[in-house]
């Protein structure tokens, strides 16, 4: 009896100190001081992660929390929160969506509650607006309907055609929109006084990045060339965890800049669509989820370059 007593003692009290978000998948990376990652899964979007497969960035400063993007659902934002908490008494003033992906906004709606001001270009609002209703049903397969209830679509009360400044307890966070690339409404944000870059969706390292519909692969090439012009000390990506300008530039830009010059060649030899699955793209096997995502890659970017 004794040792059974003395068990539950230390269980109880192991449950007291644990951190309330100790069962979500996200992960917190220091990045600098007051700058931190929140590393979500690199595959799909479960039950477990809460839609949360994405990284999202903090910023701490004396006047309160921005948050890079809001997570992927109600209880996903609830996530995110719990894990602030963790490392901050400050509260949630200002939300930045980076794009249009679920996991960029559909959390807004937690932290708007609380106070939070929402920033996107606009670009991001129209495309959230023109998708809203496939991500929930998207999301409604994964959770259920009292689940799903509680996420309410709401867009950015702030928006900006191409350049926002926020200024925040003495840190600048200018937030820049140079074009369409995974989503329409893509952003970056760039600290200059931290030497970090928050790239959103247009930098996946660690797993293969997906043109969708909704892409612009040719812009995309563009748009990471504007942003890696900063030479950012350190990335925080959409996806993956923190990491070098020379590591995004291997895992997104060389990969889109293959892509579209293997399918430009591919086009020039007159083959058709048909044939794509013969292209070979084996240099980057060794990026997370690739079967299941270069041979939609290839199809969609011959699908773009056929009326280019």
């Amino acid at each position: 009896m004794k040792l059974t007593k003395h068990f539950f003692i230390l269980l109880f009290v192991a449950l007291a100190i644990s951190p309330a978000w100790a069962d979500t998948p996200l992960e917190r990376h220091r990045v600098v001081d007051g700058v931190y990652a929140i590393v979500g899964e690199l595959g799909n979007r479960t039950l477990a992660n809460r839609g949360n497969n994405a990284t999202f960035g903090l910023v701490v400063t004396s006047e309160g929390v921005v948050l890079i993007d809001s997570g992927g659902t109600y209880q996903g934002a609830q996530e995110i929160d719990l894990l602030i908490k963790d490392i901050t008494d400050q509260a949630v003033v200002a939300v930045i969506n980076t794009g249009g992906q679920d996991h960029r906004w559909l959390g807004n709606d937690y932290f708007k509650q609380q106070g939070a001001q929402i920033i996107a270009s606009e670009q991001a609002v129209l495309d959230q607006n023109k998708r809203v209703q496939d991500q929930l049903i998207s999301l409604g397969n994964l959770f259920d309907a009292e689940f799903m209830a509680q996420t309410v679509p709401l867009t950015a009360d702030t928006t900006f055609k191409d350049y926002f400044e926020l200024e925040l307890g003495g840190v600048v966070m200018q937030i820049h929109h140079a074009g369409p690339a995974h989503t329409p409404g893509d952003s970056f944000v760039w600290l200059p006084q931290k030497g970090v870059m928050f790239s959103g969706d247009i930098v996946y390292v660690e797993r293969m990045l997906g043109v969708g519909t909704q892409s612009n692969s040719k812009s995309w090439i563009n748009v990471f060339q504007t942003m890696a012009a900063y030479k950012p000390a350190y990335l925080v990506p959409g996806h993956g965890k923190p990491t070098t300008l020379a590591e995004a530039t291997i895992d997104t830009y060389d990969y889109l800049v293959f892509l579209r010059a293997a399918i430009g060649d591919f086009i020039d030899q007159g083959r058709d669509m048909t044939e794509i699955g013969s292209l070979d793209q084996s240099e980057f096997a060794y990026l997370q989820n690739f079967d299941a995502i270069a041979g939609r890659n290839a199809q969609q970017v011959f699908i773009e370059m056929e009326w280019e």
